[in-house]
Formats: structure tokens, C-alpha cells, sequence
């Protein structure tokens, strides 16, 4: 897998930081981690990501909502961190959940999940 731009959004400083330094060990550049929806509006915007990880339930807001603001603007692929993948499913069907606590393999699953829906032009289309 090459290398990919990755917007993390997390509002757990911990949990951030050590995903940001699981994604570098794997190859990929970590552009921003943020904390609240409105910050990953901005910064997906800026940096243009190849991929986001977001955590779907957010102390200041809905991880989930700002994902759908973002993609108003054009599909980037995601998926989302949480602890209850149930709730997500429900808003988001299709979605790309990674459920917490997750292994490394779990998340390199996920994020081939994340970018091979990305590469399929109907399934890009549904979410």
C-alpha cells in the first residue's frame, strides 16, 4: 500500500497520539489530529486527505456529522473509530467501522475496507 495523507480526528489526546504513531510505523504521514468536528471540517479542506480516521462520537460533537459535512464537498475516504459500532451502523449502514479497543490488523482491515469502497465508484457514491 503506498503511503497515505491521513486526517485523524479524536479528541482523546492518548488514544490520538498513539494511532498517529501506529500509522507512521505503517508508512503513512499523519497531516492533522483534531479534536472537534468543526477543526476536521477545516483541516480536511486544507490538507486534502487521502484518508480520515475519525472517532464517531466526539466530546464536542458528532464525528459522524462532520464526515457528512465533508463529504458535501467531494468523497474522501474514511472510516470511524468507537465504541459502539452498533450505533454507527445504524446512522451510517455502509460505513467502515473499526470498533475500540482494535489490533493493528484491524486497522490495516479497515482502512483497506476504507479505500477499496474509495476505488468503487457506485459504493463511493452511497456514502
Amino acid at each position: 500500500m503506498k503511503a497515505l495523507r491521513v486526517l485523524l480526528v479524536e479528541d482523546d489526546a492518548m488514544i490520538g497520539m498513539l494511532l498517529a504513531d501506529i500509522l507512521i510505523e505503517m508508512g503513512h504521514d499523519v497531516c492533522a489530529i483534531e479534536v472537534t468536528p468543526d477543526a476536521a471540517v477545516t483541516a480536511a479542506a486544507y490538507y486534502q486527505p487521502d484518508l480520515m480516521i475519525v472517532d464517531a462520537r466526539l466530546g464536542a460533537g458528532s464525528g459522524v456529522a462532520a464526515v457528512e459535512e465533508i463529504l458535501r464537498t467531494g468523497f474522501v475516504p474514511h472510516l470511524f473509530m468507537t465504541g459502539n459500532a452498533a450505533r454507527v451502523k445504524e446512522l451510517r449502514p455502509d460505513a467502515v467501522v473499526l470498533e475500540k479497543p482494535f489490533r493493528e490488523t484491524e486497522l490495516m482491515d479497515a482502512i483497506h475496507r476504507a479505500l477499496h469502497i474509495a476505488a468503487t465508484p457506485l459504493l463511493a457514491d452511497r456514502t
